[in-house]
């Protein structure tokens, strides 16, 4: 079978979208079929209606040799707007500063700019409602967070199916003495929570190393700073996926404590070193994967409640290898060969 998947992404930007398409266009070649990735643009602000349109418009019907493209799979806007009678979405998310996180973005715009964003918003609405109920034959989401979010505003069902790791040599060297937290740097990722837990009185002497980039580095430096944290917590930037394989394999455990998080790979990833995971109980996702007390901890967002969860792990080894061995067993039942199966419906 000819596949191709059909991704979205803005410029200089890696998210865990690319991650999935470039696990699955890998997985389906591993079961025998010819499979490519296509990116369509993501267009800023303003410009979205030019990224919809040219994700219509492009060609996943014929490959340049002539033979056709025997089925499709989307992950996230606008590429689901790509036209093809066998068309698969395996929902990663819409774009969310017009769904869930519409409170939050629009507070912080002007009056006019809200009367903007506001129609806009509805058209992407109504695009999104065609494009996802017309152009698509079967309909999946990578969460039951994006499963929800598919039925509250557009009324859609889904079936949900959990993204397995990344094809990746992951091990387990042992459980270390410090924490591991890797991310985008940006808000809704909340290292400023971690910050503020490993700040706390019960959380002092715990060590942690962060890895990623983004927006909000300099803000954290400086809010490290403030606590007093610069002996404890070490920013160490982007790193290549060997280094980053190598903190997964050392560290006691792995902090991840995002904001409805629509998955995250973190856990999946943490899960193939062997390692628990700390998530919130609004972190989306990864609730779904960690159950408290037996693959991690799911605590309260608060800086006292991560704090606890912080400190009963690096306080008890055994604790921590017994969830980790519980979440490596856990997320092995997530393969790609049964995802590729679903997916391409020859389950």
């Amino acid at each position: 079978m000819r596949v191709l998947v059909v991704t979205s992404s803005p410029p200089f930007i890696e998210g865990g979208h690319l991650v999935i398409a470039g696990g699955l266009v890998g997985a389906c070649r591993a079961a025998g079929h010819e499979a490519d990735l296509i990116v369509t643009p993501q267009n800023r602000f303003g410009r979205q209606g030019a990224a919809y349109l040219a994700a219509w418009l492009t060609d996943v019907g014929v490959a340049a040799d002539g033979a056709p493209v025997d089925q499709v799979v989307s992950l996230r806007y606008p590429a689901f707007a790509v036209r093809h009678p066998r068309h698969t979405c395996w929902l990663n998310h819409t774009m969310r500063e017009y769904y869930d996180l519409w409170p939050r973005f629009s507070a912080s715009l002007s009056w006019t700019n809200t009367i903007k964003e506001s129609i806009r918003r509805i058209a992407v609405h109504q695009a999104d409602a065609h494009f996802l109920q017309r152009g698509v034959s079967r309909r999946f989401a990578i969460s039951a967070i994006v499963q929800a979010r598919l039925g509250r505003w557009g009324a859609l069902d889904a079936e949900v199916l959990h993204p397995p790791a990344p094809d990746r040599p992951y091990r387990c060297d042992g459980y270390g003495d410090y924490i591991f937290a890797v991310s985008r740097l940006t808000a809704l990722k909340r290292f400023d929570l971690l910050l503020e837990a490993l700040a706390q009185p019960n959380a002092q002497g715990i060590r942690a190393v962060i890895a990623g980039d983004g927006e909000e580095r300099g803000r954290l430096l400086e809010q490290r700073r403030r606590l007093g944290l610069e002996s404890r917590v070490e920013f160490v930037g982007r790193l290549s996926d060997e280094a980053m394989l190598d903190h997964y394999a050392r560290c006691r455990a792995v902090a991840f404590l995002p904001f409805d998080e629509d998955y995250g790979f973190v856990t999946v990833e943490a899960f193939a070193s062997g390692k628990a995971v700390v998530t919130c109980s609004d972190s989306g996702g990864p609730t779904e994967l960690v159950t408290d007390g037996v693959t991690g901890r799911v605590t309260a967002a608060t800086p006292s409640a991560v704090a606890e969860a912080l400190r009963q792990l690096m306080d008890d080894p055994a604790a921590a290898e017994r969830m980790g061995a519980a979440a490596r067993d856990r997320g092995a039942r997530l393969t790609w060969p049964a995802t590729v199966a679903r997916l391409l419906g020859t389950a």
